[in-house]
């Protein structure tokens, strides 16, 4: 359930906070702008608080950054992925930055290891686009949900998707889990309803990111060190666009022409 090319905004902005001026550094205030990880609020995103009271899910949890959030918040966290070395190095980071209680936990989600209506929070962001059956993990997600759980989900923006296919090259698409499924606006809204839960907000984020990745792949750089002039100019140019005192607006629109994540926020009746 992790990615074998992680593209996930709240992955990739918070990786590294230490860059003055980095595409990492420019993400995590972009993904802020966007309404992800409000400190002040104890938001995760917005509409999603987190605080002492919570039991968190975190299915296809990744490099952690979410499970992280959540367990300096005070929260019991569940952090679950399907691969063993990340959950090994999720639990060390849990271990280190989590204040709550937290369990790192290896499942595909089909089923989850957890009791039903346990969870009072469930998060499962840019996961759908890479499982077998959709709808199944879904309908275990609602399953470990409480009622009146609130749920934050994301997938790939249909458009930023056709984009990168266009560049993403040939060796990236025979991987195993290098085909993703597209799922359209209105189909993961619809999945969402038939699963059980009442949709609070349908946004989208990151236009930075749609275009970081299309111009990533045409550099021919490593993603370890992603050093490049266009890249580097790209995130100068977002990072002033930030600036201008219309640049929120002119983000939030470009967000919604071609966001790199649509994002659901739920609650289960």
């Amino acid at each position: 359930m992790s990615h074998s090319v992680e593209h996930s905004p709240a992955v990739v902005a918070a990786a590294d906070e230490t860059t003055p001026h980095g595409p990492s550094a420019v993400g995590l205030r972009d993904a802020k702008l966007g309404g992800w990880y409000r400190e002040d609020s104890g938001e995760l995103f917005r509409g999603m608080p987190i605080g002492a009271g919570d039991v968190v899910v975190d299915v296809g949890c990744g490099a952690g950054v979410n499970s992280v959030f959540c367990a300096r918040h005070g929260a019991l966290v569940y952090a679950i992925d399907r691969e063993p070395q990340v959950i090994r190095e999720v639990r060390a980071r849990l271990s280190v930055e989590g204040r709550g209680t937290h369990t790192a936990l290896v499942s595909d989600a089909n089923p989850l290891p957890l009791e039903d209506g346990m969870a009072t929070r469930v998060i499962c962001t840019e996961v759908l686009q890479h499982v077998d059956d959709p709808q199944q993990v879904l309908a275990e997600l609602v399953r470990v949900g409480a009622s009146g759980a609130l749920y934050l989900l994301s997938v790939p923006g249909a458009l930023q998707e056709a984009l990168q296919e266009k560049v993403l090259p040939p060796e990236y698409r025979e991987q195993p889990g290098g085909a993703l499924r597209v799922i359209g606006r209105d189909e993961f809204a619809q999945w969402v309803g038939e699963a059980g839960l009442v949709v609070v907000e349908h946004t989208q984020h990151g236009f930075f990111w749609s275009m970081w990745w299309t111009l990533f792949w045409g550099c021919k750089v490593e993603l370890y060190d992603p050093a490049h002039p266009v890249l580097d100019h790209w995130t100068a140019a977002w990072q002033a666009l930030l600036e201008m005192p219309q640049g929120p607006q002119l983000k939030q629109q470009l967000d919604e022409f071609m966001p790199i994540s649509q994002i659901v926020v739920a609650r289960k009746p």
